[in-house]
């Protein structure tokens, strides 16, 4: 969260506050617009052309509110439809060669990747890029059985998420829509291999045969949610040389990244991937066919949850195999549009933060939207009208961004079909309260750290456990706070007899009891990240927690509490939930808040279209 010290800031048009109006004061407001503009370019605050000679999907961010959109929709749509018909879909399959690790043992069967394949009808030898959405929920379910249910619809239908979204909007512009069933689901054979390097390699088959097709001019982008998400990650991890963009919505970075924070781990983790196993479990010959991750990747999460410190998350390299963004920052030469809610606890966006500056550093050209919806689109209303306080109603309406599709139009017709100027990197970013802003990147360059030592603050209890819980609360401060980055909670605590313990943090603005964020960390992982270390009992540690990703007002004169439980929402208890660990609430023990400063007229905030008055 962010600090008490600000940085300085530079001064708004027209917003002189107090400054003579002399020739050196019209100089540095000057002076400041110049710096502004060399940070942010043209896309964020406008372009020197009237928007009037600006193609509508050139309208920049800070002018696209004034755009006149259909805002009626349930979904955002383009405020221009193409001018091509869309071709009756056609299947194919693509012959995978795997790696020997990857080979099945079984029934012998071809090794197949399943694509349906939507083409605009274009003129005789005009070629066109590709947006493909692949993952497992094709065909996927109950296969029929009684009291299950039916499956979901097969690949050869536009799926509701983006399927039909991309068909609706992005066809008749000269795209074409691909959609894809990983292997082991729909008509793909081989096995299930969840996120692993059997699935990835075919996912970068179906890449490479997309672009090399004679319709194709040679580009492909993938874009998709949750497990849809994470499959752009796979395809970027040893991309083929046609994919030139992602948009990964909501995908996790990893399996075990998506399962455990700071070594504590989700309950769900325990069956994830015997869960996909029998979802996509059919009378067919695929039930014939065995692989090894179908017996490894079931057993990780219960020994890495009990014995992570013994070796329990190293004895195989299933973990490891499935962690994809070390390969993307080091082979991947395509841009990134990176999609996440900041209320998401299905795919939390610690995956998007430091992703975010770690792709910009690594060379990637990369944007990103984050609003205070769930695991959602951007531009959801329905479902983000559904939210509870705490967890992103206050954001409501002005998540929605019905404004999306063009958002994306103009980043596809770059990267997909080399139209227009290279978009901006940057971060679009809603604060709780609802207020959009635009950073460079995220957390922002100007944020600072403040460091409370927490003898400063008051507290009730200094054990954490099943049966007890610590409440920490910091006086309220002169002037509002910003929160905007990824704060920090360093703990010092006391081990007790058993090799572990956990704590989960739950920061909240007191005054209004709104919550504001929350943070765990099992006592093993102590350092963070993903190596477990023994504990000695009754040794003193400090757990170095970090929040996840956190943009929030804090009205001046509020105090914030802080909740320490031994377990949270979504975490399992740890194997020493009954005994816990001991808090010491003193200068031993530090609360860091990224903070930083922006004027109610600051030229990062922004408005988006107002689609609620539309519909009232």
């Amino acid at each position: 969260m962010e600090e008490e010290t600000y940085e300085a800031e530079l001064i708004p048009e027209g917003d002189v506050r107090g400054l003579n109006i002399t020739l050196a004061g019209t100089f540095a407001v000057a002076v400041a617009f110049l710096i502004l503009a060399m940070g942010f370019g043209t896309d964020v605050l406008g372009d020197s052309n009237s928007d009037d000679s600006l193609e509508w999907w050139q309208i920049p961010l800070h002018d696209r509110y004034k755009m006149d959109l259909d805002l009626t929709q349930e979904r955002s749509i383009l405020p221009e439809n193409g001018t091509y018909e869309v071709l009756t879909y056609t299947e194919h399959f693509v012959s995978v060669d795997l790696p020997i690790s990857e080979e099945d043992a079984g029934f012998p069967e071809e090794d197949v990747m399943h694509v349906a394949l939507w083409l605009p009808d274009v003129p005789e030898g005009t070629t066109v890029p590709v947006i493909m959405t692949i993952h497992p929920y094709y065909d996927f379910g109950g296969e029929g059985m009684p009291g299950v249910g039916d499956d979901s619809s097969p690949n050869t239908v536009p799926d509701g998420g983006i399927g039909k979204w991309v068909y609706d909007n992005f066809i008749s512009h000269g795209y074409a829509l691909a959609q894809s069933s990983t292997f082991g689901t729909g008509k793909s054979t081989h096995c299930q291999d969840v996120k692993g390097l059997g699935e990835q390699t075919g996912i970068q088959a179906v890449v490479q045969w997309l672009g090399e097709q004679e319709w194709s001019n040679g580009k492909v982008g993938l874009m998709g949610k949750s497990y849809a998400g994470t499959t752009n990650w796979e395809a970027a991890q040893q991309p083929s040389e046609y994919l030139k963009t992602i948009v990964p919505i909501s995908g996790s970075i990893g399996v075990q990244e998506m399962f455990y924070r700071n070594g504590s781990s989700e309950a769900r983790a325990l069956g994830y991937d015997a869960a996909y196993q029998a979802a996509t479990s059919d009378l067919t010959t695929d039930e014939l066919r065995m692989c090894s991750d179908d017996l490894i990747g079931p057993l990780n999460p219960w020994s890495t949850w009990g014995w992570a410190e013994f070796g329990g998350a190293q004895w195989n390299d299933y973990w490891e195999e499935s962690r994809h963004i070390p390969d993307v920052l080091e082979i991947y030469l395509g841009s990134v549009y990176l999609v996440w809610g900041m209320q998401d606890w299905n795919v939390d966006p610690y995956h998007a933060f430091p992703t975010y500056q770690l792709m910009r550093d690594a060379g990637i050209p990369a944007r990103g939207i984050m609003g205070q919806w769930a695991h959602n689109y951007p531009d959801q209303p329905d479902r983000h009208g559904a939210l509870e306080s705490g967890y992103g109603a206050e954001a409501y309406p002005s998540m929605s961004r019905m404004d999306w599709a063009v958002e994306l139009y103009g980043w596809f017709n770059y990267w997909l079909k080399g139209i227009g100027d290279e978009p901006e990197s940057h971060v679009q970013i809603q604060r709780n309260d609802g207020r959009w802003h635009v950073e460079e990147t995220w957390p922002p360059a100007d944020m600072s750290m403040w460091e409370i030592p927490l003898d400063i603050a008051t507290s009730q209890g200094s054990r954490v456990s099943a049966t007890s819980t610590t409440t920490i609360t910091l006086p309220g401060q002169v002037d509002d706070m910003h929160i905007s980055g990824l704060a920090t909670l360093h703990l010092s605590v006391q081990a007790s007899s058993c090799n572990g313990g956990q704590i989960f943090a739950t920061m909240f603005d007191k005054t209004d009891g709104l919550r504001i964020g929350h943070a765990t960390m099992d006592l093993r992982y102590r350092d963070g990240g993903y190596t477990a270390k023994p504990v000695v009992p009754f040794a003193s540690y400090t757990m170095k927690m970090e929040f996840n990703p956190i943009d929030a007002i804090i009205p001046a004169g509020h105090e914030i509490e802080i909740v320490l439980t031994e377990t949270g929402e979504d975490y399992l208890p740890s194997p020493c939930q009954a005994v816990g660990l001991n808090v010491n609430i003193d200068s031993s023990s530090t609360l860091g808040l990224p903070l930083i400063y922006r004027s109610d007229n600051a030229p990062e905030w922004f408005e988006v279209p107002a689609w609620w008055e539309m519909v009232e």
